[in-house]
This record gives C-alpha cells, sequence and structure tokens, in this order.
C-alpha cells in the first residue's frame, strides 16, 4: 500500500528537501519504519524508546490525528495522505 507523506520544514534535512515522499506500508507504524529506511534517523524524530509517538509530534492521516484512531497501529487504505506536523507552542501574552 502506497502513501503519500507530507514532511515537515524541520525533518526536510533528512529527505534531501522533499516536501513529499512515497513510501509503502500497511500502518502508521510501517510507513515509520519504511520512511527510517530509506532516510536514516527518521523513526527517532518521531518516535520515543518506548515505542509511542513523540508527543511534541502530530501525525494525522486524511486529517484525524492517529493518536485518536489507533497511534501507531492505524490502518491505510490505498491513496491515503499522512501528515508529520510538529506540536507548535509558545508566543507572547
Amino acid at each position: 500500500m502506497q502513501a503519500e507523506v507530507r514532511i515537515p520544514v524541520m525533518l526536510r534535512k533528512l529527505t534531501g528537501g522533499a516536501a513529499t515522499v512515497t513510501v509503502d506500508g500497511e500502518t502508521i507504524g510501517e510507513i515509520i519504519d519504511a520512511l527510517d529506511e530509506r532516510f536514516a534517523g527518521f523513526r527517532g524524530e518521531l518516535v520515543g524508546d518506548d515505542g509511542s509517538i513523540h508527543r511534541f509530534v502530530n501525525i494525522y492521516l486524511n486529517d484525524e490525528d492517529v493518536r485518536f484512531i489507533d497511534g501507531l497501529g492505524t490502518r491505510l487504505s490505498e491513496g491515503d495522505v499522512v501528515s508529520i506536523l510538529p506540536a507548535v507552542a509558545g508566543g507572547r501574552s
């Protein structure tokens, strides 16, 4: 199953500047593994040693946060789009 993955600016250093890449995988976890195989170090930017998605990273499947679906076990369908977004915090009061 191929999925388009949208890469945030902060991770494009790993993809050679590519804003989107296509990888194979049946689940979000497999997509992340495929990204890591193709672009070394990718998994460590998204997933902690305990196997959970870093709290400062959001991963969306077709505009739905995968944390509210099945996390890394979230299954994909043909034509799905995965978006990786860093959490934004801060600002001025």
